[in-house]
């Protein structure tokens, strides 16, 4: 069995070229879409993630507004900028990112955000709603996902899929996506006894707990769809170099589908982080927020 590559960074182009024209026709009608980031501190793999947004941003004829902090920042000053960019009609989508230092109660800063500027789903009401089944925004890493397995054409009802990894950011919404799409969902985490009988009998297959190459072949059914969305640094002694959550030399050759680290799961986030961007600029253009 040869497992098909889900190429999310060929995925991604498409959607950004979507993405420009839309923004574009958008624009000539007044609203160019703009994005917030934050970034609090010096975290390098924080930096190139806010860099690639900023990027994306772009060459999706979208407008980014860049505001860094030093990592010993008063939260006040931070909680203030939020404040200035909720009210800010140049500001369709507010990114934070994270982690935060640890003087910031991330949950409190995630609250200040305008639920409807809130790109990354993070907002309470924004969690609440995808929980009842109608998201305003979809946390961009599971969006990309779905994305991804419709790439498939497999139809996801009735499936067993399990998800390895309880976050808020990734495994939870996941699973609440999973379980709207038709599955019958399994989260599975640290506690869970005996995972490798869980994930044998998944027909979609989903880590992300943020340990390389923790998924091998004996954990995986034939013919699964597997989505990786780790991305691990290795040490110098292992080779260097990125990887999974996945053993992908091992498990390509016995999924059905697999995505592929660097180039899967990661180029997926930011295009979606894009959609979310856009849908919020439309929606404000259109007058159904203000």
């Amino acid at each position: 069995m040869t497992a098909q590559i889900l190429d999310g960074a060929a995925l991604s182009k498409r959607l950004r070229a979507e993405f420009k024209v839309r923004a574009d026709e958008l624009a000539l009608q007044g609203t160019r879409p703009g994005l917030a980031v934050i970034l609090v501190g010096e975290n390098p793999a924080s930096q190139v993630y806010v860099r690639n947004k900023i990027k994306a941003c772009h060459e999706a004829g979208m407008v980014s507004f860049d505001f860094p902090f030093a990592a010993d920042v008063a939260p006040k000053l931070v909680f203030d900028k939020i404040a200035e960019l909720n009210s800010d009609p140049a500001v369709h989508g507010i990114l934070v990112q994270l982690p935060l230092p640890p003087q910031f109660d991330e949950a409190e800063v995630l609250a200040a955000i305008r639920p409807e500027k809130d790109v990354d789903g993070f907002h309470a009401a924004n969690v609440g709603a995808l929980m009842q089944g109608d998201p305003r925004f979809i946390p961009c890493t599971p969006y990309g996902v779905m994305k991804l397995l419709a790439e498939t054409g497999v139809d996801l009802n009735g499936k067993e899929a399990v998800v390895i990894g309880r976050s808020n950011i990734v495994g939870k919404p996941m699973a609440m996506l999973l379980l709207h799409a038709g599955c019958t969902v399994t989260v599975c985490h640290s506690r869970t006894k005996d995972l490798n009988a869980h994930t044998r009998r998944a027909d979609i297959l989903v880590a992300a707990i943020g340990k390389p190459k923790f998924v091998t072949a004996d954990m995986v059914k034939p013919g699964a769809l597997v989505i990786d969305v780790g991305i691990n640094r290795l040490p110098a002694e292992a080779g260097g170099g990125l990887c999974g959550d996945v053993d992908f030399a091992a498990v390509a050759p016995i999924a059905g589908a697999i995505t592929p680290v660097p180039g899967g799961v990661g180029p997926m986030t930011i295009a979606m982080l894009l959609a979310n961007t856009l849908t919020s600029a439309e929606r404000f253009a259109e007058g159904t927020v203000k």
